[in-house]
């Protein structure tokens, strides 16, 4: 189950140590992001948390832009360098 609170602490701070263990979903503009994403924060109370990409992309949001969160050959980089393979 995902904490908020920890995944929002992470969110505010830009933890890489976070970055794709989940994933930011924000309603008020139906993007989700990466934790360590540069854009401006959202406020915590329209956020949604999703454990990947695809739980993202299935509750109707659209990957970013900017940190590009649905990009298999990233994520593929970060889960080797956190150690998830």
């Amino acid at each position: 189950m995902l904490d908020f609170e920890e995944y929002d602490r992470a969110r505010i701070r830009r933890d890489p140590a976070y970055d794709g263990r989940f994933f930011t979903g924000v309603r008020t503009t139906g993007i989700y992001c990466r934790p360590v994403c540069p854009v401006r924060h959202a406020h915590s109370k329209n956020v949604e948390y999703y454990p990947s990409a695809a739980a993202a992309e299935a509750a109707g949001y659209r990957p970013c832009l900017r940190c590009r969160p649905g990009d298999s050959a990233l994520l593929a980089g970060v889960e080797r360098l956190a150690g998830h393979r």
